[in-house]
């Protein structure tokens, strides 16, 4: 007997924020729901851990035109770090290297936090996905061995103290893109003087997008039909920074076509809309000159 037939993909177009739960690799999580929608097209804004749980906006159909737009954006973390226990990996699935006393109050905790506020350097982990000589550090690491990383800058925007008990301490950190945040729970227990590692990562801001604002998977299966396509957010979500640009309908017509149209603003990237219908992203020169840089398929 045949197998019966799967269901033509369908267009899909939007954002949907998932909670990822522990254990999944982004890449499962976002085929998982995508099976769900049964989309034809679909990508994620960048990477989140297996070992932590949070906000990663998935992408679907045209909204993937806009998935690199949140990959400079700041993010917030609550992480849960173990103090006294430094392993190879920096987090938890490591090997463990070296234990040591914790005697550590809640005052010298804030004061060492404090110190990591601002610009900072940071040495990446032998444990990531950076590229060198065409292969990720990690490939490097599982066959021990260790290769020279230059440090590279980050900001630490805001470091505070939600709870210390015992050798676990938890903080909440928001900071600029490519911050490992392995590596600054390590620095902080070298800093504390008995090392630590990172025990519990939640992403819970990209940007403007909230992990308030994010579904579960097991929402996202209870929900049917047109309940779980109301789950997506618009394709423009993504674009939630940029200035608005509502243009008439010749302009909208002559954008379409690839064209760029005269518009009075500041220098600089702009969404475009016609009659409250997203166009695509847009560029506006010195000049005035409002040109496409990549639109939807059709206004949205």
């Amino acid at each position: 007997m045949n197998a019966p037939r799967r269901a033509p993909r369908r267009r899909v177009d939007g954002v949907l924020l998932l909670d990822k739960p522990l254990g999944l690799t982004s890449n499962a999580a976002l085929q998982s729901v995508r099976r769900l929608y049964n989309a034809a097209k679909a990508g994620h804004t960048g990477t989140l851990d297996p070992l932590a749980s949070g906000l990663l906006p998935l992408c679907f159909g045209e909204a993937t035109k806009f998935a690199g737009e949140l990959l400079d954006a700041d993010k917030e973390y609550v992480a849960q770090i173990r103090l006294g226990v430094t392993t190879n990996t920096a987090d938890a699935e490591g090997e463990v290297l070296a234990t040591h006393p914790v005697a550590v109050n809640a005052e010298r905790v804030s004061a060492v936090l404090a110190s990591f506020v601002g610009e900072i350097m940071q040495v990446p982990p032998m444990h990531s996905a950076l590229k060198r000589d065409g292969k990720a550090l990690y490939e490097y690491a599982r066959q021990g061995i260790e290769v020279e990383r230059q440090p590279r800058r980050v900001v630490i925007h805001e470091l505070r103290m939600d709870r210390l008990e015992g050798d676990l301490l938890a903080i909440t950190v928001a900071c600029s893109k490519g911050t490992y945040i392995r590596t600054l729970a390590e620095d902080i227990g070298a800093a504390l003087g008995c090392g630590a590692h990172l025990a519990g990562l939640r992403r819970t801001r990209i940007g403007r997008l909230a992990l308030a604002q994010a579904v579960s998977p097991v929402q996202i299966e209870a929900a049917e039909g047109a309940l779980r396509d109301a789950l997506l957010a618009p394709v423009d979500t993504l674009l939630a920074d940029l200035p608005r640009a509502e243009l008439d309908a010749t302009s909208a017509i002559r954008l379409g076509k690839g064209q760029p149209v005269r518009w009075n603003g500041q220098p600089g990237r702009f969404r475009a809309y016609h009659d409250g219908r997203f166009l695509g992203l847009c560029k506006l020169d010195a000049e005035g000159w409002l040109a496409p840089r990549r639109l939807v398929a059709e206004p949205l």
